[in-house]
């Protein structure tokens, strides 16, 4: 059985408001569950499609912060 789970997490959350979004990306981080990593993966996947090249520089920006930490 093949799942196309990019398809099927982006068809869950289509409807969703901003705090169910944030409930989600909340709960997968706090459970440290990595079943729920490809769902942020996807999020991270969208957020990085829809944003221009200094909403991306920010982004990495912010990661490359973060790793140095």
């Amino acid at each position: 059985m093949n799942i196309d789970i990019r398809s099927s997490i982006i068809d869950n959350f289509k409807d969703a408001t901003g705090d169910e979004i944030r409930a989600s990306i909340e709960a997968s981080i706090s459970e440290k569950d990595e079943v729920t990593l490809p769902g942020v993966g996807v999020f991270f996947e969208v957020l990085w499609q829809n944003s221009n090249d200094d909403e991306r520089d920010f982004i990495l920006n912010k990661l490359e912060g973060s790793f140095k930490k």
